[in-house]
């Protein structure tokens, strides 16, 4: 606290909670990337939106770069601070302002868990449908700022869909008020839609109001053993053909066994390939009846050659946590990950290009990918063998990272899905967006941001 800029700051906002205790810095300066070593300025802790418009205008007062930092579950370095930042940590604002049941909305500051967010709705009968297997610690301002999407996208689609209005302050320290909660505003620009996907570049959300929707029918869960890749995809059109889909997911048998080591009990006896997680309305006999139908019919197809179904709730979290479990099981192996998409229709051919650029690029790597399959996101985790050295194991990864994005750009796909650009992608941004799609993303930035302060050397 001797820096005197932050003696200023401290001056100017008396009632702001500031840090600079060396396990904070750490703690708030990183993402789950753990790329980077964190080095930031000090850790500020607003409370209102009135002391976020007062850190951005002596930020820009003072030159200093600033991180908004949310639950930090991001895999792409968007949340990182390695270089003299302030990180404006949103923890303090978690609280749900107010609640509409006419229009629907639950209207939320940032640093609200989206846990938080599903039972706040729930408790008012209603559902914020959005969902990820981070859902305890990331936080809503993360979400909207790299457009979240997890695994119920093929019903509900991605974060865009479920804004309705947004808070923010900009990198003058101006408050904008967003939409405001209107479903039809034909007005110009939609300047929330550019905040979300922003990766905090443009501003920092400091209050959202969110969409809610019914709940779903009663649904189970089901998980099906696949023997070949190129019946993945025939399982899922017949499962949208037959079944009310509210979840596709898939992984890999490497991805299994990483969970089942970190402790989740096997679902069969015997190994297979490739697995599918996919969940369904059953509201009724009739819909458990065809759900029964699609899994003798994909078996006999030969499509499936083992599955289990839920018949309780906590079947249905047992078949979940072995998709949802697999991030965490991979953790302590500091995998290099890719977080990749294209069209549906391109998934097939895409996947064995794939496969086939990955056997031959790491023969001696463990290689683990599952995804979202519905949509077509796909996440491929490298894993980083104990005895190589972590800059030699990046530069190789990185390399094969420039033939993925040629494989990508054929198939029409992109390099990322729903983790953002942040620092990973910046050297790919090229594959996925034009020169003149570029030229008017800085100069969006610089209306926005003119002095440069909001999450620099991010994205762009």
């Amino acid at each position: 606290m001797t820096d005197p800029r932050l003696a200023e700051l401290a001056r100017l906002l008396p009632e702001l909670r500031l840090s600079t205790d060396p396990g904070d810095l750490e703690h708030h300066g990183r993402d789950w990337t753990r790329r980077w070593t964190p080095a930031p300025l000090a850790i500020a802790y607003p409370a209102t939106a009135e002391e976020v418009q007062g850190i951005v205008r002596w930020a820009s007062g003072q030159g200093v770069a600033l991180v908004p930092s949310g639950g930090r579950t991001g895999l792409s370095g968007g949340a990182v601070a390695a270089n003299g930042e302030l990180v404006v940590t949103l923890d303090r604002m978690n609280r749900v302002l107010d609640f509409d049941p006419i229009d629907r909305t639950l209207t939320v500051q940032p640093g609200i868990a989206l846990e938080a967010v599903h039972n706040a709705a729930k408790e008012r009968g209603l559902l914020y449908p959005v969902d990820f297997a981070a859902r305890g610690s990331c936080q809503i301002g993360g979400n909207i700022a790299t457009n979240a999407g997890g695994i119920r996208v093929i019903r509900y689609g991605n974060t865009r869909q479920w804004v309705a209005g947004l808070k923010v302050v900009t990198g003058t320290g101006e408050l904008l008020d967003l939409n405001r909660g209107l479903i039809k505003n034909a007005s110009g620009y939609d300047l929330r839609h550019l905040v979300i996907g922003s990766e905090g570049t443009l501003g920092i959300v400091v209050e959202a109001t969110l969409s809610l929707t019914s709940p779903p029918p009663p649904s189970q869960v089901m998980l099906l053993a696949v023997p070949a890749m190129d019946a993945l995809m025939k399982v899922f059109a017949e499962a949208r053909h037959r079944l009310p889909l509210g979840a596709f997911e898939f992984f890999t048998d490497r991805a299994l066994l990483h969970v089942t080591a970190h402790g989740t009990q096997r679902p069969f006896d015997e190994d297979y390939p490739f697995y599918v997680v996919t969940e369904f309305d059953t509201p009724d006999e009739a819909a458990e009846a065809a759900a029964l139908a699609f899994f003798e019919f994909c078996l006999g197809e030969g499509w499936v050659v083992d599955g289990a179904i839920s018949s309780s709730d906590a079947q249905a979290a047992s078949l979940w946590r072995l998709r949802e479990g697999i991030t965490e099981s991979l953790a302590p192996h500091k995998p290099y990950k890719n977080d990749v998409s294209v069209r549906i229709s391109a998934v097939p051919a895409f996947m064995a290009e794939m496969q086939a650029l990955l056997s031959a690029e790491y023969p001696h790597f463990d290689v683990v990918w599952f995804g979202h399959i519905g949509d077509g996101n796909l996440h491929i985790n490298v894993l980083k063998p104990a005895d190589l050295d972590n800059a030699a194991f990046v530069e190789q990864c990185e390399h094969v990272t420039s033939l993925l994005v040629d494989t990508l750009q054929r198939h029409g796909g992109s390099i990322s899905a729903e983790h953002g650009i942040g620092l990973v992608k910046k050297p790919w941004l090229g594959s996925v967006r034009s020169e003149a799609e570029i030229a008017l993303m800085r100069g969006i930035k610089s209306v926005w941001d003119p002095n440069g302060i909001m999450n620099p050397g991010k994205l762009l």
